[in-house]
């Protein structure tokens, strides 16, 4: 019998819950494949008024086939933990494949395995990839050899389908998404900054421009360090 396919979900505190929820729902239909989800010790992680318990040490995790990093309102705060960081690096190194929701590419790019790779992020934060030495993409789902990314929240979903069918094939990945019925149709125009009409655009990055500014000097201030 063939050993399962290792599938490591790291998370922190502020992580954004569907960032691994959504695309998790649809790997573990995935044959053959072992989801962990794991923190820092194992700690209890708060997510937008949820909480996620009896988490696997991330400490304690050897090795992984796919390491899968979401994103969040943490991620400034998870890319100065050193701890964290250096076991993104232990297990990113080795993995098959590096794959990232949202800002989570930011947290791989900051831990040295994006270098002049493409990835996809949250509209908001996409450029400060370039800071570690990453390539900005805007595709919802981003591949650059064995790096899989997707851009924000939601598309994790499709990138969890990008990866089922790498893995699997086409046909497995429509099977899993009938059986989940991922058929999106929804009842707004927009989602990205270049669909959503201009004044909703601007509503939006007013309520986000003194979180967002903050947000961008600190990763940029954790970039700068040698």
């Amino acid at each position: 019998m063939s050993e399962p396919l290792v599938i490591v979900f790291l998370i922190y505190q502020g992580v954004t819950q569907l960032d691994f929820t959504g695309p998790l729902q649809f790997l573990r239909r995935m044959p053959g494949a072992e989801i962990i989800v794991a923190s820092i010790g194992g700690a209890d992680i708060a997510s937008e008024g949820l909480h996620f318990t009896q988490l696997q040490r991330l400490e304690k995790i050897n090795r992984c086939d796919v390491l899968c990093v979401p994103g969040g309102s943490g991620c400034a705060q998870a890319l100065e933990d050193a701890d964290f960081m250096r076991q993104i690096r232990r297990l990113g190194q080795q993995a098959r494949y590096l794959t990232s929701v949202c800002t989570g590419s930011l947290i791989l790019a900051a831990a040295g395995l994006l270098q002049g790779k493409r990835a996809a992020c949250h509209w908001s934060m996409r450029d400060s990839l370039a800071l570690f030495g990453a390539i900005p993409s805007s595709a919802r789902v981003e591949r650059d050899g064995n790096v899989i990314s997707g851009g924000g929240v939601t598309a994790g979903i499709d990138f969890a389908l990008a990866l089922i069918a790498e893995l699997h094939g086409e046909e497995t990945a429509q099977m899993i998404q009938l059986y989940l019925e991922y058929a999106p149709a929804p009842p707004f125009a927009g989602g990205t900054p270049e669909l959503t009409p201009p004044h909703i655009l601007a509503k939006v990055q007013a309520q986000m421009a003194d979180g967002l500014r903050l947000r961008r000097e600190q990763v940029a201030q954790i970039a700068a360090q040698p």
